[in-house]
């Protein structure tokens, strides 16, 4: 094994360190549950793994879903009132592999009992500064709501624009605008437009996404509705995806179902919706919380854009 990659598992585990000793510092309770579950992820963004399990029928479901993240055991133990909790762990998603994606890959998930999105965002970025230190290195911070951020940079209203003047901006990349909605198009414009601008040395926080894009977020009402939702990047690189937890199973089930329809309209498999969750989200307290990507924070430490460089062992090595 060369030295650089010798270099990189000692970063990972300085950063287990620092995170472990963040939370433990903060009262946040560790939490491990299960990476197979007999539901699976809707979002019709990511495809899942699964297995088939072949003991006893009494075990239930045969088919099992590798999780896409620990989120939905995670709020299960927040309804039943495990309190502010974090899990740092292996996840799986199908069909993403290549310079900057691995197929499995480790993710750093936690809920704030009583905090919405606003108070989470400020401890998402103390995390994230606390990493830097272990590369001594400091990060300007710019926090800006999503419109925001398209009017100043773009000169473009995401929530009034037509499809046409969304469009027009991405018109040199050349994109087939088949099976493409609105927000799309939008998403097209940050991952093309926005993000690839975005300084090295900046923590660059968006906030409150329009209503369509809420996941599992709450929907704050107003004109226009917005989904109370963050993600935070660190120079290019998005690391983390944050809400104010919806926690209304009616609107839950709802979401899924509208995943699944779009799912069987871009010809793809319907996904077990995960009714385990449903039966208690009515009971989950207000919290927030937020998904980080170890790796990516890991490829920023580093400086490097190859996720191999960080990775004991690579897919194509595995």
């Amino acid at each position: 094994m060369d030295a650089n990659r010798i270099a990189s598992l000692q970063l990972r585990a300085r950063l287990y360190a620092l995170i472990r000793g963040f939370f433990a510092e903060r009262q946040v309770l560790e939490v491990e549950t299960p990476i197979l579950s007999a539901a699976g992820n809707t979002d019709p963004n990511i495809e899942s793994f699964s297995t088939m399990f072949s003991g006893h029928v009494d075990a239930g479901a045969r088919e099992r879903w590798l999780r896409t993240s620990p989120e939905f055991p995670l709020k299960r133990l927040l309804a039943a009132g495990i309190g502010d909790c974090y899990e740092l762990g292996r996840v799986f998603r199908n069909g993403e592999a290549g310079g900057r994606h691995n197929p499995e890959f480790s993710m750093l998930e936690w809920y704030r009992v009583g905090w919405d999105h606003r108070r989470l965002m400020q401890e998402t970025i103390a995390l994230v500064e606390a990493a830097l230190t272990l590369v001594g290195r400091r990060a300007e911070v710019l926090i800006e709501s999503y419109r925001q951020l398209f009017l100043d940079e773009l000169g473009i209203d995401p929530s009034h624009a037509s499809i046409d003047q969304l469009r027009a901006p991405l018109a040199e990349y050349n994109v087939g605008p088949e099976g493409l909605e609105r927000d799309d198009w939008l998403d097209l414009l940050i991952t093309h437009k926005l993000q690839p601008s975005f300084p090295r040395d900046r923590i660059t926080l968006i906030h409150d996404y329009p209503a369509t894009q809420c996941a599992l977020a709450r929907i704050r009402p107003g004109e226009p509705p917005l989904a109370e939702r963050f993600e935070l990047y660190l120079g290019r690189y998005e690391l983390a995806n944050g809400y104010h937890e919806l926690n209304d199973a009616a609107e839950q089930r709802g979401r899924f179902e509208r995943d699944n329809a779009l799912r069987r309209r871009r010809g793809l498999r319907e996904i077990p919706i995960d009714e385990r969750l449903l039966d208690v989200l009515d009971a989950l307290p207000d919290c927030a919380g937020v998904a980080l990507g170890v790796e990516r924070l890991l490829m920023c430490l580093a400086g490097t854009d190859a996720i191999a460089d960080v990775l004991a062992l690579p897919f194509n090595e595995a």
